[in-house]
């Protein structure tokens, strides 16, 4: 997938599902999972050196029900960061010398609805940042 054109596409394969690597995301105390602060996005991240460097990561995307009651605007949110992190992945592969973390759960911590433009820069810092950090 380092080819100049990555396909914008968000197919099941780069979603994240496993229980037990989501578990591994968020285990309390664990020094295996790093974690990433930028408004509107908290992220907990995993590099896993089975997976191999050139395949893009599995995400995983959580808005809170304590802060969104009603199922729309979480669905719409949801959505929002979705679309957002599909057309921007590629920055992930932008230098060949970064590697991406192999498990990212995106988490939205704003209390109030966010516009797609803030989502879309928050997304675009915190790909830059974790691609820097490894």
């Amino acid at each position: 997938m380092l080819d100049a054109k990555m396909k914008q596409t968000f197919p099941k394969a780069e979603r994240l599902c496993s229980r037990k690597t989501i578990g591994r995301l968020f285990e309390k105390g664990s020094t295996e999972a790093k974690t990433s602060y930028l408004f509107p996005f908290k992220v907990f991240y995993l590099v896993d050196s089975d997976v191999p460097s050139n395949q893009p990561p599995q995400v995983l995307f959580s808005i809170s029900k304590r802060n969104f009651k009603k199922a729309v605007d979480r669905n719409l949110l949801r959505r929002r960061c979705r679309e957002a992190y599909r057309k921007n992945k590629h920055l992930f592969f932008s230098s060949p010398e970064q590697r991406p973390p192999s498990y990212i759960a995106f988490i939205l911590i704003a209390k109030t609805k966010v516009d797609y433009e803030t989502i879309e820069r928050g997304l675009q810092k915190l790909i830059g940042r974790l691609g820097k950090e490894l």
